[in-house]
């Protein structure tokens, strides 16, 4: 059991059967009245949202989360294949399950599935990964007063905002939990 203070960011409870990882955390400790924790919770089932705001004695169960790694195969209609890169078994995972994950995957790209006992919850990707540009706007001259950028398209489909010095061909690097131009590779 987990104590809500000594809850951190990335940690998995167990809350009304449910599986929540938490995303922030903040401890209240009002003038007047007793003190509360103000958390951002995702549960990793539906990937939705949640806030939630706990008393200071209230305790969890923390849910003991396994990751695999896996290669991306490819994609079949609705269904995105991944093979485990030690036993070579395959997973099948639904458009649902993938959400906008589906933006970052590349064929043999190594990402970890997330499991919660036997049930397959979804899929981990790396931090930053490197993209090449397909389609960039071309810069307009003279415009580097400020951080100018300009649209550019990464060769998963995703549009990125990118520095106006970034052309079509490039290789860049992107955060794939906010899916923001982070520098070239």
């Amino acid at each position: 059991m987990v104590d809500v203070n000594n809850i951190k960011n990335g940690m998995t409870l167990l809350i009304e059967g449910n599986i929540y990882q938490v995303v922030e955390f903040l401890h209240v400790k009002p003038g007047k009245g007793s003190a509360f924790m103000k958390t951002k919770l995702k549960n990793l089932r539906t990937g939705s949202n949640l806030e939630r705001t706990f008393n200071t004695n209230v305790k969890f169960e923390e849910a003991r989360i396994d990751r695999k790694a896996v290669t991306y195969l490819y994609e079949a209609g609705d269904t995105f294949y991944f093979m485990d890169v030690v036993t070579y078994d395959q997973f099948e995972l639904s458009a649902e399950q993938i959400g906008d994950n589906k933006n970052y995957l590349l064929e043999n790209m190594e990402v970890s599935l997330t499991f919660y006992g036997a049930e397959l919850l979804g899929i981990t990707l790396p931090e930053k990964m490197e993209y090449t540009v397909v389609e960039a706007e071309p810069g307009i001259k003279d415009s580097t007063a400020s951080a100018a950028t300009k649209n550019a398209k990464i060769e998963t489909g995703l549009a990125v905002r990118v520095p106006m010095f970034i052309n079509e061909g490039d290789r860049i690097v992107i955060t794939t939990y906010d899916g923001k131009y982070y520098g070239r590779a």
